[in-house]
Order: structure tokens, then sequence, then C-alpha cells
């Protein structure tokens, strides 16, 4: 007998009182999901966002475009975003937005179609000192860019990069699990242990609120259990839709002055991402389980108390003090990461190892008292 919530029961919609107006989930569900939404948001003529391959080798955006045909809103698609979101390819972007006479922006993908919407929208309203163009996103993976009201890119140095405005959270989100079923495994997976990233930093982030805590663990949870799942039976739509809500309470939208990154762990990937070609995902199988290991040695009592308590969630018992605890959860996020086929190396990656002070500085930005330390902790991960 399955053990995974009914088909049926992971249907709904979430309404947000600022810029996010609604989130509908649930496979199939965005047929009728996009002309809800866009008629919500008032769009008449949407313009798609996606990545090259997304378009090219799946059928996803095909599907997309035809529901939007279908309501007379569809105006053009782009599919010029790279990796890590190229700042030339958001400049094309804004170009062919305008070209296309689009009111709305329809992000499919990854976190840099999404963020790459963003940028363009910023550029826009920069631009023309009016407001904000609407953003509908239409994840294919658990990157959760979706839910922030930053947007990362890379500059014409290959340094990550980032603006951020209330105003560019998507005013809808659409998470369908069946659009989903074409991403490939690898960077389905680890987007989902970016997703664990999410979670395990916001329990030690002082601007998260206890109760957003509560969802983080029950993702740590989730995420625990339905990603190897979904590695066993990539077709399960049960574990991908579970994935996807469990992305969504990793980083509960919250309404923040600005875009930041969450922890050290995220730090390091944004330096390490754009710079070196490593995917986000992969830069937090990379980084998170040194991190929470290190964070046994220096983190606040209340930090400690906070990362140890998600033994908890996971069913594991404790080790009889604190610090023992957290650095379980350390070895248990790396054991995760081994299973899921998903373990290296900065070596691998091609880091250079005279490179590493110079990624613990750029991470740690002005304080750098821990400089000696992060570096150690690069150390451990690169061979």
């Amino acid at each position: 007998m399955s053990t995974h919530p009914s088909l049926e029961s992971l249907q709904g919609s979430y309404a947000w009182t600022d810029s996010i107006k609604k989130i509908h989930y649930g496979p199939g569900c965005v047929k009728k999901a996009l002309p809800q939404v866009l008629s919500l948001l008032g769009g008449n003529k949407a313009f798609i966002v996606t990545g090259n391959s997304l378009r090219t080798k799946t059928d996803v955006v095909s599907k997309i475009e035809s529901i939007l045909k279908e309501q007379g809103a569809y105006g053009d698609t782009f599919s010029e975003i790279g990796e890590h979101a190229p700042v030339a390819g958001i400049y094309n972007g804004v170009k062919a937005f305008k070209a296309a006479g689009a009111d709305i922006m329809v992000a499919v993908g990854g976190g840099s179609p999404v963020d790459a919407a963003k940028a363009m929208i910023y550029l826009i309203q920069q631009e023309s000192g009016g407001a904000f163009v609407r953003q509908i996103a239409i994840p294919t993976t658990l990157s959760a860019a979706e839910y922030t009201v930053g947007a990362g890119f890379t500059n014409e140095q290959g340094q990550k990069t980032a603006v951020s405005s209330q105003e560019l959270a998507p005013g809808a989100i659409i998470l369908d699990a069946e659009l989903t079923l074409a991403t490939p495994e690898r960077l389905w997976l680890s987007t989902g242990m970016r997703a664990l990233d999410h979670a395990v930093e916001n329990l030690y982030r002082p601007l998260v609120p206890l109760p957003l805590k509560a969802l983080c663990y029950s993702a740590i949870r989730d995420l625990f259990q339905y990603l190897p799942a979904s590695k066993n039976n990539p077709q399960d739509l049960q574990a991908r839709q579970m994935l996807q809500l469990a992305s969504w309470m990793s980083i509960w939208p919250l309404k923040l002055e600005k875009h930041s990154a969450l922890g050290l762990s995220h730090s390091l990937g944004h330096k390490l991402g754009a710079t070196y070609s490593i995917p986000h995902g992969i830069t937090s199988c990379l980084t998170l389980s040194p991190v929470v290991a290190y964070k046994a040695e220096v983190a606040s009592t209340d930090d400690k108390q906070c990362l140890a308590q998600a033994l908890f969630y996971l069913s594991e018992p404790s080790t009889g003090s604190l610090d023992g605890d957290v650095l379980k959860l350390a070895y248990l996020i790396g054991d995760l990461v081994q299973r899921l086929g998903l373990k290296g190396t900065l070596r691998g990656y091609n880091v250079p190892k005279e490179d590493l002070p110079k990624i613990a500085q750029l991470a740690l930005g002005e304080d750098q008292s821990a400089h000696s330390q992060v570096v150690k902790v690069l150390e451990s991960i690169y061979d």
C-alpha cells in the first residue's frame, strides 16, 4: 500500500496578500490555473521566458503556448536564458518583450528563467518609471526562486549579482507536478537539495519567525522522504507534487526589504556557482553538510537547538549532546547527497585550490573574522 497522499488531496490553491496573489498546485492543474491567474493579474498578451533545452527537448513550453493561444493571450517565447541567467540574455529578453507588445511574463523552467524574468521586469520598470510588469511562474525544478523578491543573474564580469524589490515576486505561481516529468533527474534531485539548503539555513536565519521554521521542519522531513522516492520512481506524481510543496515550505514567502543570502552555504554557493559554472543545486550538495558541521562549532545555542530539533522530524534519536545532534544532522545531509548520486568535490568541478581564500572572502562580505575557518570548510570539500 502506498504511503503517499492521494492525488486528489494534492490539489488546492493559496492566496498571498502582497505581491504573490495566488499559488495553484496539483498534477495537471496548469490548464485551468493559467487562464485564471491571467485574468486575476490582468494579463492580455503573455511573453514566455524559458531555457532553450526545455523548449526544444520537451513539450512543456509548447503546452503552455497552447493554453495561452486558446485564450488569445500568446505573445512570444524567448528561450535565450542560460544557466545562472547571463545578463546578455536578459538584455535581449527586454528587447523581445517590447517587440512582442506583451504585458505579462510567464517564466517556465528552473531558477534561471524565473530570476531572468524578474531582472527583465526590473530593467523595464527602471527605464519606464511606471508600474512593474507582473510575472506568472511555472517552475519545473525545486530551486524555489519563485518565492523571493530578488533576482540573481550573472553580470558582464561573470560575477553573480542581484536586484530586489517587493514587486519582483511573481504575481502567481503554478506548481504542476506533471510538467516536471521531463526535468532531467540530476537537475530535479539537486534542486531538491537546494530546497533542503533553504529549509536548513532558514532555521538559523534571524529574519524567519518561529511559525515559518515549523514549515521548514516539515520541508526537511518531506525532502528526506520524497527525494529518494522520486529517484527510485521518477514517474511518481505524488512524490513530485510533495516535493514541489516542500520546496514552497522551505522558503515560504516573506516580506523582506531586500533579497539576501540565507546563510553561509548559500553565500558560498553564490560565489562558486557563476564563477565556476556549477549549478546552484550542486553547490548546495557540496556546501550544506560541511556548513552544518561548522555550525556545531560556532553557532549560538539557540541556532544549534533549532538545527538539532530537525532530528525529531526525521525520526532520528538524539546523540545526547547538542553539538553531537548538529553533527548528526550534517552527516544525514551528506548521506542523502550520497544516496541521490550527487556527491562531488570542488576539484571535480575544476575550482582551483588557490582560489579558496578568495571564495571565502567574497562569501563573508564585510565581516572577515571567520575567514580562516571558512577556508577550512572549503578545503574539506576540495578532494
